[in-house]
């Protein structure tokens, strides 16, 4: 246990137990380490932990495989042809806020590159693609008043491309890249943005919808709402104001995105017969400790995904504990009411189940412990978390330092998902690992991250039953990540963006997100090897590239 250690006192501690050394008396609490240290004297040894076998196992039949980008981070053309200006396309041009001064104005030139792209999606064997629609490029001034034509070609042509491919295009209407002239009247605090929104999505579905079939309304609304209009983070950037403009946002994008998902039921379902909802985006919460009810009540107040899950997939309203929590908060601050909106009644119904699946961006996990912070800055609890990056120095690294690799906590969250809101089909729509520093093309280590988050995936449907019909990889290509720039790479092809040309060029891990998708899973060689072997040939034999083993 913790004790005193010498000459430094309490300050070091050694212990498999915490000692509460204020508590006259000193209570024992078992951490982690103690947990683990008992089951290797029970076993004699270090058995690997049943949920951490690999599962040897298919997807269902027709299950979805698809990979990601954003207009932003992939399209340049930032002036091109009528695209009037959004508020990455300002906040990437002020000095400062981006790593190395990067920014989108060429990124991948996606906007010239259609067949060059189309090729790389052909070579991964998906069935679908995900990207997203400028808003800017389409609407320049963020309103219907005049529609640029050759904005919604690139895309009528993109979609075209895809589906000669056999290719299912999945299309985000929000990829946080405000048209600036919106941003310019408030942005997301205006609420007349709600008609306005509705309005970019109609003419998206009657100018695509006959060709696209699924379509996501927003992309991380977390994001939008914190980062770029709490800390500041992300465009716009607004940081000086504190409290309030994160849950007016927040408020704001989850009644669009309801507008939006009526107009597509009530008017173009019946003819174009396809799904829409939102994504939303989550770490794992995990107790840090699991034996303290603190710890264990932190996890479940880790509101990351029920700020918005909550009001969409359960009840119309967010989730008791947010919203006390909020109010509190702000009471205990001097202000006469909660920080955090209030839906109406009519609101309420108009929100409640307005999805069609449940679409989930996952890349790691967080241990969650309680956390005092000052009444005047609700939320702050989420961005602690995010900041000061509380993990387990075990798990492995990635060229983010957000990012851990942790793949018990997508099992984890997905099977949450499914008990929390009732069991929704699941469509994963962002998953994906970050690389920084030199070029390595022999990429295991991003094999070894899509195996075993891939594997949890499989799991969860499996053996916990989750309807889970899709998954989506991030990303495609490496390209703009955002505050970071060109420094952190995701993509299954690396981008040379010192040559003029942009040339693409694949990764061992596009091989291999390839085999699984062939696949379809990860087939017991046992049941299968015979046929394996007449398929493939002596030579050609598929081996696991994690393992090198047939």
């Amino acid at each position: 246990m913790d004790s005193f250690e010498w000459l430094n006192g309490y300050d070091p501690r050694f212990g498999l137990h915490q000692v509460d050394f204020d508590n006259p008396n000193r209570p024992r609490t078992p951490k982690r380490s103690a947990v683990y240290y008992a089951e290797i004297i029970r076993n004699n040894g270090i058995p690997l932990p049943k949920e951490d076998e690999f599962l040897y196992g298919e997807f269902p039949k027709n299950f979805w495989w698809s990979v990601a980008t954003a207009a932003y981070q992939i399209e340049g053309g930032w002036r091109a042809d009528g695209k009037g200006l959004s508020i990455w396309d300002q906040f990437s041009h002020t000095p400062l806020k981006i790593s190395n001064d990067d920014t989108g104005d060429v990124a991948c030139d996606s906007y010239h590159k259609i067949e060059a792209d189309v090729e790389m999606l052909k070579s991964l064997k998906v069935s679908h693609y995900r990207f997203s629609i400028s808003w800017s490029r389409i609407l320049p001034d963020g309103t219907t008043k005049y529609i640029n034509e050759m904005g919604l070609n690139y895309y009528e042509r993109l979609i075209d491309a895809l589906l000669a491919a056999n290719i299912m295009p999945q299309v985000t209407l929000y990829h946080w890249d405000l048209p600036l002239a919106l941003q310019n009247i408030g942005g997301w605090e205006n609420d007349t943005i709600v008609q306005r929104f509705k309005e970019y999505a109609e003419l998206l579905f009657q100018r695509l919808g006959d060709k696209v079939k699924f379509w996501i309304t927003f992309n991380e609304p977390y994001n939008t709402a914190y980062c770029g209009y709490g800390v500041g983070t992300a465009a716009p950037g607004i940081s000086i104001r504190p409290g309030r403009a994160p849950y007016v946002v927040g408020h704001n994008i989850i009644k669009a995105h309801a507008e939006a998902w009526h107009l597509y039921n009530e008017t173009y379902r019946a003819k174009q017969g396809g799904l829409i909802s939102i994504t939303i985006n989550s770490d794992w919460a995990e107790p840090r400790n699991p034996y303290n009810q603190e710890d264990i009540d932190a996890a479940r107040q880790y509101f990351l995904l029920g700020w918005f899950a909550h009001p969409i997939y359960k009840n119309g309203d967010y989730n008791e504990v947010m919203k006390t929590r909020i109010r509190d908060r702000s009471l205990a601050q001097g202000l006469s009411q909660s920080r955090l909106p209030e839906f109406t009644e009519s609101e309420k119904q108009r929100i409640k189940g307005t999805y069609d699946y449940f679409g989930l961006n996952h890349y790691t996990t967080v241990l969650t412990y309680k956390i005092n912070y000052p009444a005047d800055y609700p939320g702050l609890g989420i961005l602690l978390h995010l900041l000061l990056n509380i993990t387990d120095r075990s798990w492995l690294n990635s060229g983010s330092v957000w990012l851990k690799v942790t793949p018990f906590g997508f099992r984890k969250l997905l099977r949450w998902i499914k008990e929390e809101y009732n069991n929704p089909p699941i469509y994963v729509t962002e998953n994906g690992v970050s690389e920084r520093g030199d070029l390595d093309f022999d990429d295991t280590w991003r094999m070894h991250y899509y195996r075993s988050y891939i594997n949890e995936a499989l799991k969860a449907v499996v053996l916990d039953g989750v309807d889970l019909r899709g998954y989506t990889a991030w990303t495609l290509m490496d390209n703009f990540e955002w505050a970071v720039g060109f420094d952190e790479k995701f993509g299954f092809y690396h981008v040379n963006f010192t040559d003029p040309e942009l040339q693409r060029h694949p990764k061992a891990s596009a091989r291999y997100y390839a085999q699984i998708i062939n696949c379809n899973g990860f087939p017991d060689p046992l049941a299968h090897w015979p046929w394996l072997f007449l398929l493939f040939g002596m030579e050609d034999y598929p081996k696991d590239p994690i393992n090198n083993q047939t």
